[in-house]
């Protein structure tokens, strides 16, 4: 097991009987090391390189290191109990002979420092660090190490449960998962699918200033897909969808502490490119907070490497993080500074078009090309939907939070008056929500990203009040249709629970969860799936498709984007019997929900104050008075 409290993986090894074991370990990299030993410990000792060249890049030396530069690493393998005879093996193996029990404990460390830190000249002693965590372990059993592990992860893990009435499986995940593809009745690996996920997002967000990567912590090569990035266009966000309403918000603090240092090197960025105050981050970043336009030195499209919004999108994390807990002082000291900053950039960036409404130019959206009346193909235009949907809601984020706060009126007033001439979602002509500034085409009608529909998720912008534009975009929705990527299909469960859909929603997520081989051979299906060992297949894996889809299980079953908390909203008929308990809605409250034969048992609601909330249960709406720290009753 790994343990975070006490930072090591633990391997237990027995042999019963009259058997004995018999083994050799050592250590090995992809990277530049040499292992040398102490007594009876195994120590790598090595430097990442400076530069890795991306995977998708041809060039003769894509892998650089340096004298005196690079990050710094170490890995201490220890074998701290054994009835066997150990021996060292030329400073690079340790043998075990005779053995009917062996544990081995390994601690890791590098000399990382933050963004700001050379790691070689300034960084962090790696070794005295390791050596620290197996020292600060030698006072503790295997026993007692497992139940620190088991305690420090239930207390996330045990938090939410979910069930759907189905009889117990015991067949391999593998197989259940081609069988799931044909047939897909059994409703334990929905379950299991997202208890994975939530499984998973404890384990890869407890860093700070170091956020779950478009990989999570399972990247195995030096040249990743994407570089194992931060492509805060989507990706990044995405990792973090469900980390608030599946009750896990202290895992949030990665990617808001993060944001940080983002926002720094950002303040930058906006003044030497843009001639703006505030701060902004583009298409990718990584932890050394680069927030420059990516592409290449000027070889990128400018579909992907000129797209400038990524400020703006992660700054509402910061709002969701206030909104679900309503911790003020997180508000005041650290979320609302930096939403301000990057409002004040968009606020600059802002221009007037020809009728004196307020666009973004140049504009994009983020990674699709637009066909004009006149046959033309770009990127780069005015006004994109996008930009405006991610603008408005943070500005909306930014005026609710200065109010909340009392402070900087005259900030808030000069938000509200940009909000007020912000240029209108606008309707093509064939009743879609228009993606571009015109009615243009687009050169791929189900492109992958669905971003001109950010106010529908993860924006709010758009709700079924607004019933002109609601249906406008469950049509741009209907032509993406529910193909595509993993990580784009999860997306859509989302938004058709937003849209109130259940069948759609329910069969985006029976595509997500398709069968997709790990064997390169066996591969015969196009677009996105999950792999037998249920990582999402873009292909290959992203991990920001596993949490997009627990995202969206979370939104079938209950919403509170408005002023009201909806619930069983978008619940499918299969799933038509079943409970999903400790789920969060914004404004800290609690919840537990049953439901028999499509129709909602009740609702435990637990708020942490006293308040009236308004309930939404399928056309009705209620009150609900709650009292803080005591669990209350809903019932239709």
């Amino acid at each position: 097991f790994a343990s975070y409290p006490d930072h090591m993986i633990v391997m237990k090894l027995t042999a019963t009987g009259s058997d004995k074991m018999k083994f050799t370990i050592k250590l090995n990299s992809l990277l530049r090391f040499k292992t040398t030993s102490d007594k009876q410990t195994l120590i790598m000792t090595g430097r990442a390189p400076i530069h890795a060249e991306p995977s998708y890049r041809r060039r003769t030396d894509p892998i650089q290191y340096a004298e005196e530069r690079g990050t710094r690493f170490v890995a201490m393998l220890n074998i701290r109990k054994t009835n066997g005879t150990v021996h060292i093996l030329n400073d690079s193996m340790i043998n075990i002979d005779g053995a009917s029990i062996a544990e081995l404990r390994m601690s890791m460390a590098t000399s990382f420092n933050g963004y700001e830190q050379d790691p070689f000249k300034n960084g962090k002693d790696e070794k005295l660090i390791a050596s620290n965590y197996l020292k600060a372990a030698s006072i503790y059993s295997y026993e007692t190490l497992l139940k620190r592990h088991q305690s420090d992860y239930k207390q996330y893990y045990d938090r939410v449960k979910f069930q759907l009435n189905a009889p117990k499986n015991n067949i391999n995940t593998y197989d259940r998962l081609k069988s799931f593809t044909k047939d897909p009745s059994d409703l334990g690996l929905i379950s299991l699918y997202f208890n994975y996920g939530r499984y998973l997002l404890i384990s890869s967000s407890r860093t700070e200033n170091v956020p779950i990567n478009l990989q999570g912590l399972w990247n195995e090569a030096i040249r990743p897909p994407w570089s194992s990035n931060y492509t805060v266009n989507i990706n990044t966000e995405m990792n973090y969808w469900p980390i608030e309403n599946c009750n896990l918000s202290e895992l949030h603090k990665p990617l808001l502490s993060f944001i940080k240092g983002l926002a720094k090197t950002g303040s930058y960025t906006a003044k030497n490119y843009y001639d703006c105050n505030g701060w902004v981050t583009h298409h990718n970043t990584d932890i050394w907070a680069m927030s420059n336009p990516v592409g290449d030195y000027g070889s990128g499209d400018p579909n992907w490497a000129n797209w400038q919004m990524g400020g703006a999108w992660l700054s509402t994390h910061l709002w969701e993080h206030y909104n679900y807990t309503l911790d003020k002082s997180f508000l005041k000291n650290d979320a609302y500074p930096l939403m301000k900053g990057a409002a004040q950039f968009c606020l600059n960036y802002l221009v007037e078009d020809k009728t004196h409404l307020l666009v973004t130019a140049p504009s994009t959206s983020p990674e699709n090309i637009y066909i004009t009346d006149k046959g033309y193909k770009g990127a780069t235009s005015y006004g994109t939907t996008a930009d405006l949907a991610m603008i408005r809601e943070l500005f909306n984020d930014v005026i609710k939070a200065a109010t909340i706060l009392n402070t900087d009126r005259l900030f808030k007033d000069s938000i509200q008056q940009a909000m007020n001439k912000l240029y209108p979602y606008q309707i093509a002509s064939d009743g879609h929500l228009q993606e571009w500034y015109h009615d243009w085409k687009d050169n791929e009608v189900t492109h992958r990203h669905l971003s001109h529909l950010y106010g529908i998720y993860p924006g709010s912008s758009i709700t079924p009040e607004q019933s002109t534009l609601f249906e406008a975009a469950k049509q741009s929705l209907l032509k993406r249709t529910n193909n595509g990527t993993g990580w784009s299909i999860s997306w859509k469960v989302s938004m058709w629970a937003r849209l109130l859909n259940a069948e759609r929603a329910y069969d985006a997520f029976l595509k997500l969860l398709k069968y997709y081989p790990a064997n390169k051979s066996e591969i015969t299906v196009s677009g996105g799936g999950t792999y037998p060992n249920l990582f999402d297949a873009h292909p290959p894996f992203q991990i920001d498709g596993n949490f997009g889809g627990i995202a969206g299980v979370v939104e079938m079953l209950m919403q509170s984007h408005q002023d009201f908390i909806h619930l069983l909203p978008a619940l499918p008929d299969p799933w038509s019997t079943g409970s999903m308990n400790g789920i969060k809605a914004r404004g800290n409250i609690t919840i537990n929900l049953s439901w028999h034969n499509g129709e909602l048992i009740n609702a435990m609601c637990l708020s942490m104050q006293n308040r009236v909330e308004k309930i939404k249960y399928k056309e009705k709406y209620y009150e609900l008075k709650l009292i803080a720290g005591k669990w209350v009753t809903f019932k239709p």
